[in-house]
């Protein structure tokens, strides 16, 4: 029965996790399989691989053959490389202690080289943040003097507003007379209207309160005084021109009647 090794697909959509298994060659990929080996992750930075190393190892020298993913896996973990040694040792290239000091110092370079991997993703993670603070500050600077521009006048139009205001003769004329006018000359007239019009005020109004009483009350009187003698003249004028008439008719009579 021919067997491979194969990734067999789990997780949700976008967020793919895999399973290392010995499967048949005719089993569907997500179907039977007859052991698992190990996990692989591609979500994280370097990927997360975890392996049995020995069991896959025997699967390997057995003639379990990988796919192209899994064969990648395998070389990452070293297990296709101690295939090779295992197999040099089988020849007589190569001794059992020398193929294991091969296999340790060459894991002690992939160790070194995923260490450095780490560290410059890191340091690129980093990097990419200042990098976004700076062109985020960059971005806002250049939005407001974007919005200072923009209601920003031109030097133009503001040198024109200027020349138009100054070649005004309503404000050359204004200009000057508040140029000419003295500040303190402005300030004694303020005090005086200030004092001025107590002082005046107070003498007219005892005036117009006092006067108004003394020469109303004497039409009253002489009104109601000057008729009554007034009337009463005439009375007594027609009464003694009455009796005068009389007086005179009988002073002539007698002298009639001597004459007689």
């Amino acid at each position: 029965m021919a067997t491979k090794i194969r990734l067999q697909r789990f997780g949700k959509k976008g967020k793919p996790f895999y399973h290392v298994v010995v499967a048949d060659a005719r089993a569907p990929r997500d179907g039977k399989f007859i052991e698992r080996l190990g996990s692989y992750n591609p979500n994280t930075n370097p990927a997360t691989i975890e392996i049995n190393f020995e069991k896959t190892l025997d699967w390997v020298n057995k003639g379990a053959q990988p796919t192209d993913t899994c064969r990648a896996i395998l070389s990452y973990k070293g297990i296709l490389y101690k295939k090779h040694l295992e197999g040099g040792v089988k020849k007589g290239a190569l001794t059992e202690e020398q193929a294991e000091a091969k296999f340790a110092q060459w894991l002690e370079g992939k160790a070194g080289k995923i260490e450095v991997k780490k560290d410059s993703l890191t340091k690129s993670k980093e990097e990419i943040k200042k990098a976004t603070l700076i062109a985020e500050a960059k971005k806002k600077e250049e939005m407001a003097a974007a919005i200072i521009a923009k209601n920003t006048p031109p030097a133009e139009e503001v040198e024109e507003a200027v020349a138009e205001v100054e070649a005004a003769p309503e404000v050359e004329e204004a200009v000057a007379e508040v140029e000419e006018a003295p500040v303190v000359e402005e300030a004694a007239p303020v005090a005086e209207v200030e004092a001025a019009p107590v002082v005046e005020e107070a003498v007219p109004v005892a005036e117009v309160e006092a006067a108004p009483v003394v020469e109303e009350a004497a039409p009253e009187a002489e009104v109601e005084a000057a008729p009554v003698v007034e009337e009463a003249a005439p009375v007594a004028e027609v009464a003694a021109t009455e009796e005068a008439p009389a007086a005179e008719a009988s002073e002539e009579a007698p002298s009639d009647e001597k004459a007689v």
